[in-house]
């Protein structure tokens, strides 16, 4: 859970641990030797894409406006997200504290993504939906994974699935334009990109931002980015 269990069954306890999501992003920063200034670096990166996508209007074209009425003049207008930080700094990160474990913690509120509020929402159709009612999709889903790894290292499990999606398409990630990857916690993130064998500054990676400057609300994530990569390609 995001804010650790409430209710632990105490088998669970013995059988899993109950480390709460950013516990787990400790958990692998200190299994894959991930550093604080390499999180850091990462969240900056991060933010410093998502204000050039932002003001580029790249981000515009994916956000769908929402007016909010006012009790006296014109209703505003909701047209971008908030949490991006453009004066975002190394020395702002290094100030901040650890969110998780205070001795000898490296996750922080500035290498973390944020619980935002957000949807987002696609159309899945099959080829012959496409041919009925002359759609033209953005992009074509050719395979897909889903894989299961031990609780308190849960930011690992993109690893495995992706080798395995990859696999069933008979394709590698060099066959890739664009990547991107949910950055739940730059800890994590990093994690991932070590075991896959992908530079962090790799351009193909989430050219646009990620989770760590446009915040990660629970549930609709994987949608956004799905339709990130789909207008990107």
């Amino acid at each position: 859970s995001s804010f650790g269990w409430r209710f632990v069954n105490p088998k669970m306890k013995e059988l899993y641990g109950v480390d709460g999501m950013g516990e787990t992003a400790e958990n692998l920063a200190e299994i894959y030797k991930i550093s604080r200034e390499a999180q850091d670096e990462f969240a900056l990166h991060s933010q410093q894409k998502a204000t050039s996508a932002q003001n580029s209007g790249r981000l515009a074209q994916e956000i769908v406006n929402v007016k909010i009425p006012q009790k006296k003049g014109e209703p505003k207008i909701f047209s971008q997200d908030e949490f991006v930080k453009p004066d975002t700094t190394l020395d702002k990160l290094a100030k901040l504290r650890p969110a998780f474990k205070k001795e000898g913690g490296s996750v922080t509120a500035g290498n973390s993504s944020g619980l935002n509020d957000g949807a987002a929402a696609m159309i899945l159709a099959s080829e012959d939906a496409v041919k009925k009612y002359n759609l033209k999709p953005l992009a074509k889903i050719i395979s897909s994974a889903v894989v299961g790894v031990e609780p308190r290292i849960m930011g690992i499990g993109p690893v495995e699935a992706t080798k395995k999606a990859l696999s069933r398409a008979n394709l590698s990630l060099e066959d890739m334009d664009i990547i991107e990857l949910n950055e739940a916690f730059a800890a994590q993130a990093l994690s991932v990109l070590q075991e896959l064998g992908i530079d962090a500054k790799d351009e193909r990676l989430n050219p646009n931002g990620g989770a760590i400057a446009l915040g990660h609300p629970l549930g609709m994530s994987g949608t956004r980015i799905v339709g990130t990569a789909a207008l990107e390609l």
